[in-house]
């Protein structure tokens, strides 16, 4: 993938076959998918029988003025269409790139769950949903699957361009994995969740290469908009054409109008700039999320990452580093420093997080307190229900404590510890029928207030004290969400936290607001909640449990390490699983959004331009009167139109590259950017046009070829 984002805008490889996609989109039914540029499609036929017409002695104007307005509306529709197929020539080169990472290997299926089991060697083009597989280190991954057994490092590079590799693993939010990476150590047994042609890379290629791209909310209006006024200005030249037919002569006025002079000002009075760029803007736009490594699934959900009023953000991983890490003991009442890092170290050794391995870590450099073999332990999992983890340590365990040089009462049948948030601590405590003291309850609350993170640890009913995680809000991203305030964007932090806790780090990270201590339910109301006030919510997931708001959200963006599920209730995935890729997914899609704007504004300020040009030379013959509106003094009617119609080609050329690269993208509020659009786009739209056609109408004067026309 890696490759594909540094593609010039007019590279070779795209430029040439682009070329022959436009000329195959001169076809009728092609160009009728385009209601403007079909306009300028009949226009061009037209001119062309008529200029036939001419050559035979039969025409209504000179044969050289008709063949060349002919020629340049044909070019007309011909850049048009090239600007659409080089936008859809970068999305098939990255394309591409996802489909060299595509390959068929050889699949060790298994016949259960286990990896001793039976293994047979086949094709991984065999391979349907719910097979089970080896991979071993050294091996591809044969197809898109979830990790049932084992912990291995993965190479993604062929998918996300990162050469760091990533842990896999079963259970947990990291257990997906994509068929074409490479598995470096150890080994993994996977269970197929694609069938073939359905995998993850299937899809997102059929995406990208989808040359019938549904068109997005935003564009049906803006090109009903379009047709609209399309349809307005083919009445007016309709509604013109009995003066090109009869002579008006004989009414007292001067001479005929031409159909092709009616065919020119149609041309250039309708909205052709932004109609012969409009869908390459938006295939574009799709392009730069997949140059940030970002699969849309369709242009709808990149639109609605422009529209979004309400960011829902993870605290960690995305507004902190996500490395917490265990900075004190804080004992309860009665209790050792040295009984608490015991206790807290003990339920953290099946603990494989940063912070689970950062407790044991401390207990073992404060106290000389190292990992010990427990033959007769139950660890709990932590759950996003119970918000807590631990273990039971049976009596022969509990014997086996004294090791660690750590008092320990041998009578004791069980030892129940558990560590979690305090809430869930007190709960439990409570239900065991102990108490959580008001000294345990300050010691949470001055942990939270400095920022960290406080977990509970309690063994039965006794509570022990609070272990102090700390965690650091990353550089700059205070500056970002104040970008994003501007532009009228509300920014809320997610958080498994208590609420003083996700205070501090709200205000040292500046967000808008937070909800604490969050469930999966939780993240769903809240969602639920903006959306029912009329807001556009987007959120970023990668569990099982972030599904169900993942499918809620209007822009929810799947981390590709996730799980399945996750990906699958997401309408992006982010290949480089980075929770900070929503900022710039938002940015991306404003800039598309800002992109269509300028140009529809560009558009029409032209258009205004050129009604100077081409109305007064277009009917001055017959109403000698509008020579007063002839503000450009051009060399003569017939240098006027053809020079009108040059440039409303030329432009559309022009503007090509800003249509693929898209507007500067900037962090400013609505009323801001409407107004710095209207002075760039709209003031310099009717600027352009009256140099460009002043200059192209003294290049035919000097030429002298028109003279006399």
């Amino acid at each position: 993938m890696s490759h594909s984002k540094n593609l010039a805008l007019f590279d070779r490889t795209l430029a040439v076959p682009a070329l022959v996609e436009a000329l195959r989109k001169l076809s009728p039914t092609a160009q009728w998918r385009n209601p403007v540029m079909f306009v300028v499609w009949v226009g061009s036929v037209l001119t062309t029988v008529l200029g036939v017409q001419a050559s035979l002695g039969h025409g209504e104007a000179p044969a050289g003025l008709i063949w060349s307005i002919s020629a340049w509306l044909w070019f007309t529709v011909l850049f048009a269409n090239f600007a659409e197929a080089l936008a859809e020539g970068r999305g098939k080169a990255q394309a591409a790139a996802l489909r060299a990472t595509r390959k068929n290997v050889v699949a060790k299926k298994l016949a259960s769950p286990s990896r001793t089991a039976k293994v047979q060697v086949l094709d991984s083009a065999s391979l349907r949903k719910d097979d089970l597989v080896l991979v071993e280190a050294g091996d591809i991954v044969p197809a898109d699957g979830e990790v049932l057994d084992g912990v291995a490092s993965v190479d993604e590079s062929a998918i996300t361009g990162e050469s760091a590799p990533v842990i896999r693993e079963s259970g947990g939010d990291f257990s997906a994995l994509t068929g074409g990476t490479r598995v470096l150590s150890d080994w993994l047994v996977v269970r197929v969740t694609a069938n073939p042609g359905e995998a993850f890379l299937d899809r997102m290629i059929a995406m990208v290469e989808n040359a019938k791209r549904k068109k997005t909310p935003n564009e049906v209006a803006l090109t009903i908009l379009l047709v609209a006024l399309t349809l307005t200005f083919l009445v007016v030249c309709a509604s013109l054409l009995p003066f090109s037919i009869y002579s008006v002569a004989a009414a007292g006025a001067g001479a005929p109008v031409s159909i092709t002079v009616l065919v020119a000002l149609l041309v250039c009075l309708i909205p052709t700039t932004i109609g012969g760029l409009l869908s390459a803007i938006g295939v574009a736009g799709m392009s730069r999320m997949m140059q940030a490594n970002v699969i849309a699934t369709s242009g709808r959900a990149v639109e609605a990452a422009g529209d979004v009023d309400v960011l829902l953000l993870d605290k960690t991983g995305t507004i902190t580093l996500g490395n917490r890490q265990a900075a004190a003991f804080i004992p309860a009442p009665g209790i050792s420093e040295q009984q608490l890092a015991d206790a807290a170290q003990l339920a953290s050794l099946a603990d494989e997080t940063p912070e689970g391995r950062s407790i044991v870590v401390l207990a073992k450099q404060l106290f000389d307190l190292r990992s010990r073999p427990l033959h007769d332990a139950v660890f709990i999992p932590f759950t996003a229900q119970t918000r807590m983890s631990g273990v039971d340590i049976g009596g022969v365990a509990a014997a086996m404590a004294e090791e660690g040089d750590v008092a320990v009462d041998i009578k004791a049948a069980t030892r129940q510890i558990r560590k979690g948030a305090a809430s869930a601590i007190k709960q439990y405590v409570v239900a065991q029928g102990g108490v959580f003291s008001d000294a345990v309850t300050q010691s949470v609350d001055d942990a939270a207030r400095r920022g960290s993170t406080p977990l509970v640890v309690a063994e039965g009913a006794r509570v022990l004290g609070v272990v102090e995680l700390k965690d650091i809000v990353k550089g700059g991203i205070k500056t970002r969400f104040a970008e994003l305030r501007q532009m009228g964007i509300k920014t809320i932090m997610i958080t498994g936290d208590n609420r003083l806790t996700a205070a501090a780090i709200a205000a040292e990270a500046g967000v808008d607001d937070f909800l604490a201590e969050a469930r999966p339910e939780d993240k769903l109301a809240l969602i639920r909640e903006h959306q029912h006030a009329g807001r556009l919510v987007a959120m970023t997931g990668d569990g099982t449990n972030d599904a169900p708001a993942l499918a809620q959200a209007d822009v929810a963006v799947a981390m590709n390490s996730g799980t399945q599920a996750a990906k699958e209730a997401g309408n992006m995935v982010d290949l480089d699983s980075n929770p900070t890729k929503l900022i710039e997914i938002v940015e991306i899609g404003k800039q598309m959004l800002m992109t269509r704007g300028a140009l529809t504004t560009f558009s029409v300020a032209n258009d205004v331009a050129k009604y100077f040009a081409i109305i007064p030379a277009a009917f001055a013959v017959t109403y000698p009167q509008l020579k007063a509106l002839d503000v450009m003094h051009l060399t003569s009617p017939a240098t006027a139109i053809l020079s009108a119609v040059i440039f409303n080609a030329l432009i559309i050329m022009a503007l090509i590259p800003l249509a693929l690269k898209g507007v500067r993208y900037r962090a400013l509020g609505a009323a801001t950017l409407l107004r710095r659009n209207l002075l760039v786009y709209g003031v310099g739209g009717i600027l352009v046009p009256f140099v460009g056609i002043k200059l192209i109408d003294m290049a035919l004067g000097a030429t002298g070829w028109l003279q006399g026309i």
